[in-house]
């Protein structure tokens, strides 16, 4: 189901797979690949996706609806 999220997301930010590819560092073959479903996208492309996005991965993974990225967290060292 992923690979639904990754298409419409780019392309409702009107941006091609090639833009894409780039910022993962990837071909735009591998990439289309992750939006058809026939390869797994890796965790650490999700992580660069959901920053890119300014997302959850949560949204990217379809676990929630909303766009919005969580607060990001501050450890406090003792």
């Amino acid at each position: 189901m992923i690979f639904n999220r990754l298409k419409e997301i780019r392309e409702d930010r009107d941006l091609y797979q090639k833009d894409i590819a780039k910022i993962l560092n990837i071909t735009q073959a591998q990439y289309s690949r992750y939006e058809t479903g026939e390869n797994i996208i890796t965790l650490e492309n999700i992580y660069k996706l959901a920053d890119f996005y300014k997302t959850s991965i949560d949204y990217l993974l379809y676990r929630t609806d909303t766009r919005k990225p969580y607060p990001t967290s501050i450890i406090k060292e003792d």
